[in-house]
């Protein structure tokens, strides 16, 4: 019986191809089951290992087995033919989009770490958005790199492909350039990342005005932008845009804000009362920092008086609701202490000349023409 098991071992090779593959598998069952419970126990008390066995289990349960089968049919293959070749190569294409697939959840993890270590939920959030702009700006590259990376092994590894990209590239000429201008944004937006991530002239949930709107950034992608405006409404930027063009941030390196609210005012106004009545109002509102509560007088004309009254606040949200609140209270305050200093227009009436009546006047004299034959004048031939 074992005589003739060798025997079919040593003259066929789709028996030896058989054993291989089984013999590859029951390893791969092996080494799954100690990688696992070595991670397990390492994990205890690494959330980052942790994240990492979550997210890596689904491409480990294909890694492991296209290893072991392919490292099996390296040490001992059965014997050469078209078949077995096309296997060997099949395997290592699917183990190496695999290790492609495992690198990008990997990255996955320790970009889910990093954000989780520094919450964005808190007062003072400046150092998190910074953090996770970075780290999410470059986990998108990253991811891209890898993919490309993956991408071009696995072409390298098919002769007829290789060949073709070889011919393309020896005549590459005006197809060559056609391709770099056709790639050309998409290289730019990712240099652009590069330097976002690098140089962060935005954040996540910075403050920004771009063409005139005004909203939060809500998401930074490896391409785009997307700024969520006051209003709900979402405006997509490309990342290029905000290297090459101007923008406001208003969250640059602290989201502390003063805000400037214009009064016009006549200038029987005064302006001691209207400073203890500003200051009442700054007391009483939770917006205010307690930094900034100032009135001043900045513009005079013929008509009326400009004040500029200037709060804090400890961001751009409850800035604009304080000033909207000490517009108001004051306006208030006005109409009912002060009414006669409301804005009005000024005239005055001349009477150093006496005014003239209707009998004064002089009748004016009543036409005079010649009366026509129809009145009874004479007529030209008459009796």
């Amino acid at each position: 019986m074992v005589d003739a098991f060798f025997a079919l071992w040593m003259h066929n090779a789709w028996v030896r191809l058989g054993l291989m593959v089984v013999v590859g598998l029951v390893l791969a069952v092996v080494l799954r089951a100690v990688a696992y419970a070595v991670l397990q126990r390492s994990a205890v008390g690494h959330p980052v290992i942790a994240d990492i066995m979550g997210r890596a289990s689904a491409p480990m349960e294909w890694l492991i087995p296209l290893l072991t089968l392919t490292m099996a049919l390296r040490i001992w293959p059965p014997a050469a033919s078209a078949p077995v070749a096309l296997l060997q190569h099949l395997l290592l294409i699917a183990l190496l989009a695999t290790g492609t697939w495992l690198a990008v959840r990997c990255i996955g993890a320790f970009e889910g770490a990093a954000i989780r270590r520094y919450p964005m939920d808190v007062a003072d959030n400046l150092r998190a958005r910074r953090v996770v702009t970075q780290v999410r700006v470059l986990g998108r590259t990253a991811d891209v790199i890898v993919i490309v990376i993956g991408a071009s092994i696995i072409l390298l590894t098919i002769p007829g492909v290789r060949q073709l990209g070889a011919s393309l590239l020896a005549s590459a000429g005006v197809a060559g350039l056609a391709i770099g201008l056709a790639a050309r944004p998409v290289l730019s937006n990712l240099i652009a990342g590069l330097q976002i991530a690098l140089t962060q002239p935005i954040r996540l949930d910075d403050v920004v005005i771009i063409e005139g709107e005004w909203g939060r950034v809500e998401e930074i992608t490896g391409s785009y932008v997307v700024v969520r405006i006051w209003d709900e409404r979402r405006l997509v930027v490309p990342l290029n845009w905000f290297i090459e063009n101007p923008f406001q941030n208003w969250t640059r390196r602290s989201s502390q804000l003063v805000g400037a609210v214009s009064l016009m005012v006549d200038y029987r106004m005064p302006l001691a009362p209207l400073r203890e009545e500003l200051k009442r109002l700054c007391d009483e509102a939770p917006e205010w920092d307690r930094r900034v509560c100032v009135l001043q007088l900045t513009d005079a004309n013929e008509h009326a008086m400009q004040l500029r009254v200037l709060v804090s606040s400890a961001d751009s949200g409850r800035n604009w609701d304080l000033r909207c609140r000490v517009r108001e209270g004051l306006i208030g305050y006005i109409q009912a202490h002060h009414p006669e200093a409301l804005p009005r227009w000024r005239g005055e009436l001349d009477r150093s000349h006496p005014a003239t009546d209707e009998a004064s006047m002089p009748a004016s004299p009543e036409p005079q023409h010649a009366p026509s034959p129809e009145d009874g004048g004479p007529r030209r031939g008459g009796a």
